[in-house]
């Protein structure tokens, strides 16, 4: 073969060999369309660091240590406690002839938590169980020097706590972001003191928002998957952008990476009545409200459930003097849609005292607007249901049956109580009681009225069983009440 045709054939040998690379090449593009949605940091070739940024956020957090005195047994308490072998034995008094009554012993319990620096001249904000029942209060900063602290204002229905050191100095503050603008899965950093490991850093990102985990009335928390152990309560959750999106307060003991944070919305709303006040002030109706269940939602009309039901009214309160009566459903307030009953109390309770404001309300299958004027919610005044302690012990909240009720559930006569909550694992969720249940009678006697059910409680033995009569939609049974 010629020298030329052999150059020939190699020529377009490589000229295949690459054509079959280019295609190649392209056929594997296509069929990697995420690659354009890639992250930048992964483009760039790797994750970043985050040290620049901790170390411009980690002066602004603090370590808090508590010092709490009890009262414990004295010398003579193992012999005559309540649960002391020896009580019933020698008497009441028998020790007391000996060794007369000796005073409690005192000890004191010292625990750890976090916190961050708000404002230059010294306020730190902080988880009110951390310092809640504290005789002294030490803050230490991230150079190591160590303040007395006292507390300023603090709110337990949030958890909330504003103290206060005086360094005789600027401090270095944490700037506060915006918690709603916050999404699930945006990256998030918490620094605390977890086990007493100073300024501890942990990164994961933002699990879930307005997660209700039974801790107040007013649940609305972060979860997280960044490690929040016992010692970050108080502390900041960051952005990646170095900003306080939430308070770090809540961890599930049996359970790992989900850890719960208060959004740093609802804790600027509270500071200057913190800091003036020492307290926070809040709106109510005077109303007590319950879920709309599937049930109640078809028996009232509704396509879906939604709203917050009306299961009392305070009379003379703001909802009283509006025109709001039991068995009505509140659908909006203010303009906003409430969908369900934990949206509400926390509307109200960020409401301007003497503010008017509008209440959508659904009665007998109609919309109807009414105008309340906002008042001050008091200790007594719950915006969410309240237990009376009779019914405590029970899990078993229950209401008279008004007129309205009877309408809408269609019946007969108003004799009986309503059930409007049962608690989970209480003596009445496990004797399989149920919202919407009538109680017809407990033992032998007749239920008529709240009272009635209140002094019949008072009267039965729950350690021998508590027989109830009831009524659920148009089956009637008994169950028995008895403590586990």
């Amino acid at each position: 073969m010629k020298k030329g045709s052999i150059l020939l054939i190699l020529c377009f040998t490589i000229v295949l060999i690459l054509g079959f690379g280019f295609v190649k090449e392209k056929i594997v593009t296509k069929e990697t369309p995420y690659e354009n949605i890639r992250p930048v940091a992964f483009e760039k070739g790797g994750l970043p660091s985050l040290s620049n940024l901790i170390k411009a956020i980690k002066p602004c957090v603090v370590n808090i240590s508590t010092t709490m005195t009890i009262k414990g047994p004295g010398f003579t308490d193992p012999f005559t406690g309540p649960y002391s072998p020896f009580r019933d034995f020698f008497g009441n008094d028998f020790f007391e002839r000996f060794f007369g009554d000796l005073p409690k012993r005192e000890f004191k319990q010292r625990s750890l938590g976090s916190g961050f620096i708000i404002d230059k001249d010294g306020y730190i904000l902080t988880n009110n169980h951390v310092v809640e029942k504290a005789t002294s209060i030490k803050v230490k900063l991230s150079d190591g020097k160590e303040y007395d602290a006292k507390v300023i204002g603090k709110d337990a229905k949030t958890d909330i706590a504003l103290i206060k050191i005086n360094a005789r100095h600027d401090l270095p503050v944490a700037k506060l972001g915006d918690s709603d603008k916050l999404e699930v899965g945006d990256w998030v950093i918490a620094i605390g003191n977890p086990f007493g490991l100073e300024h501890t850093v942990t990164a994961g990102i933002v699990s879930a928002k307005g997660r209700v985990i039974g801790a107040g009335p007013y649940d609305d928390f972060i979860q997280t998957d960044a490690s929040i152990n016992p010692g970050n309560s108080g502390g900041p959750l960051f952005n990646i952008n170095g900003e306080v999106i939430g308070i770090n307060t809540a961890i599930v003991a049996t359970g790992q990476g989900i850890g719960f944070a208060i959004p740093i919305n609802m804790a600027k709303d509270m500071l200057q009545s913190l800091k003036t006040k020492g307290k926070v002030v809040r709106g109510s109706l005077g109303v007590r409200i319950q879920e709309v269940t599937p049930e109640i939602a078809k028996n009232f009309g509704l396509k879906e459930p939604q709203g917050a039901l009306v299961a009392d009214v305070i009379e003379g309160s703001p909802a009283d003097k509006a025109g709001i009566k039991s068995g009505d459903i509140i659908v909006s307030y203010n303009g906003k849609d409430i969908k369900n009953r934990d949206a509400l109390p926390k509307l109200v309770a960020a409401t301007e005292i003497g503010k008017k404001v509008k209440v959508g309300i659904i009665r007998d299958g109609k919309r109807i607007d009414l105008e309340v004027v906002v008042g001050e919610l008091q200790d007594e005044t719950v915006v969410a249901s309240k237990k009376p302690d009779v019914e405590k012990d029970f899990g078993l909240i229950v209401q008279n049956i008004t007129p309205e009720i009877a309408r809408h559930l269609k019946l007969k006569d108003t004799r009986g109580v309503i059930v409007t909550e049962v608690e989970p694992n209480s003596p009445a969720y496990n004797a399989d009681i149920r919202e919407g249940d009538i109680i017809i009678k407990i033992g032998k006697k007749t239920i008529k009225n709240v009272n009635d059910f209140k002094e019949a409680l008072k009267k039965a033995n729950i350690k021998e069983g508590i027989v109830i009569f009831l009524r659920r939609e148009n089956v009637t049974f008994y169950t028995v009440l008895r403590e586990e």
